[in-house]
């Protein structure tokens, strides 16, 4: 009897396990006031926007277990908001050409990392070609004097 009563306790214990629903998990205070300041977008983590169905997502402050000097995503070319890949950063990896500025990221490019097999991306000042990174050349640290100033991206060879 008493083993009888142990198992269907833990059986009910399962079935409310499994139906109880999952705790939200707690928004970044940066990421909420990104999203006041950048309307539009919706929060798919803790400090994670999306855009545009999926098609651009800032992430706020860096996953606390990244260790890597550059973390972009693979799948992805990243922008970030300042040099040495510093956070907030931007993503995007659909091709042809996209106004930075529809998220809000336009002027404010500080270093860029692009980690698809293959293909390029250039970045422009309205219309003026800036810098491009690409699989054969991924990484732009630092911008110089590009820096802060592209407000659209155009990805070639998808």
């Amino acid at each position: 009897m008493f083993r009888a009563l142990t198992f269907a306790s833990l059986v009910l214990l399962g079935i409310a396990t499994v139906a109880a629903p999952a705790a939200a998990a707690p928004v970044s205070a940066a990421a909420a006031a990104y999203l006041a300041a950048h309307p539009g977008g919706k929060l798919v983590g803790a400090n994670d926007i999306s855009y545009d169905d999926g098609r651009f997502v800032v992430t706020i402050t860096p996953p606390e277990h990244t260790t890597a000097y550059v973390d972009c995503p693979r799948g992805w070319f990243c922008f970030y908001d300042r040099p040495d890949f510093g956070y907030p950063r931007g993503k995007l990896s659909s091709c042809y050409g996209q106004s930075l500025s529809t998220y809000g990221w336009q002027d404010r490019v500080e270093s860029a990392y692009y980690n698809l097999d293959r293909g390029y991306v250039w970045f422009f000042d309205y219309g003026a070609p800036l810098f491009s990174i690409g699989a054969g050349f991924p990484s732009r640290d630092y911008l110089g004097s590009a820096m802060n100033r592209a407000t659209d991206v155009y990805r070639f060879a998808c």
